[in-house]
């Protein structure tokens, strides 16, 4: 089995010095799990940095459906883009467990890295790889079936957030099958349908809301196939 890893987020790629400095400036909060850390249209007046625990970014259509926009945990930032567009929240983020952050008003997180140019280039470091990730889910939507994308979201899922089990690598967050299928552009029916024929095939498992991936390789290569259909 593969060894997975979690990729550096904000907070883990500043320096102590720089660490130090951002938490004086701000005060730890707890969310319990199904807690909204903000809400879509309030207006902005602090940033989070997660600290323990996941969240999903999610936001309504015009029909009240509502759509998975991206998953963040900790070290990661939030509620920053929000302080430069208008002032108000461009999305809903919801604890999906019992989650620690740090609460920063939005006018000291901007002092901050005014006075510190290193956590600046962290800062621009991770927007514009959020930029990239962005790019390349379109990219995927228009290229690919919906259960490639599927396959392709289970796989880094794995990567930022996996647990290496003796089973397999065993997503730490619990999504429901709803939340995947808003996520890769779906209906919950493609999604039911690829996960049943990957638990035949014993490429995952899934038990009390967790997934697990056994084949990682086989997963891989389905989400490299040339597409048939979603």
């Amino acid at each position: 089995m593969e060894q997975v890893l979690p990729k550096a987020g904000f907070w883990a790629s500043l320096s102590d010095a720089d660490r130090a400095a951002l938490q004086a400036q701000g005060r730890v909060a707890a969310y319990a799990r199904g807690t909204p850390l903000c809400m879509e249209g309030d207006p902005s007046t602090h940033v989070l940095v997660l600290l323990t625990g996941w969240t999903k970014v999610i936001s309504s259509t015009l029909e009240g459906h509502e759509m998975v926009l991206a998953l963040r945990g900790p070290g990661d930032v939030i509620g920053e883009l929000a302080t430069d567009l208008g002032g108000y929240r461009t999305a809903t983020v919801r604890a999906l467990m019992p989650v620690e952050a740090l609460l920063i008003s939005a006018d000291r997180f901007n002092r901050f890295l005014e006075a510190h140019p290193g956590a600046v280039r962290v800062y621009r470091r991770v927007m514009a790889e959020r930029q990239h990730e962005l790019g390349q889910n379109l990219r995927t939507r228009m290229e690919s079936s919906g259960a490639q994308r599927l396959a392709r979201l289970l796989l880094d899922l794995a990567e930022r957030c996996g647990q290496v089990t003796g089973d397999g690598v065993t997503l730490a967050v619990p999504l429901s099958q709803t939340d995947l299928a808003s996520w890769v552009g779906v209906s919950r029916a493609t999604v039911t349908r690829a996960l049943h024929e990957w638990r035949e095939r014993k490429l995952v498992t899934t038990r009390h809301g967790r997934t697990t991936i056994t084949d990682p390789a086989t997963l891989r290569r389905i989400g490299r196939a040339p597409p048939s259909g979603s």
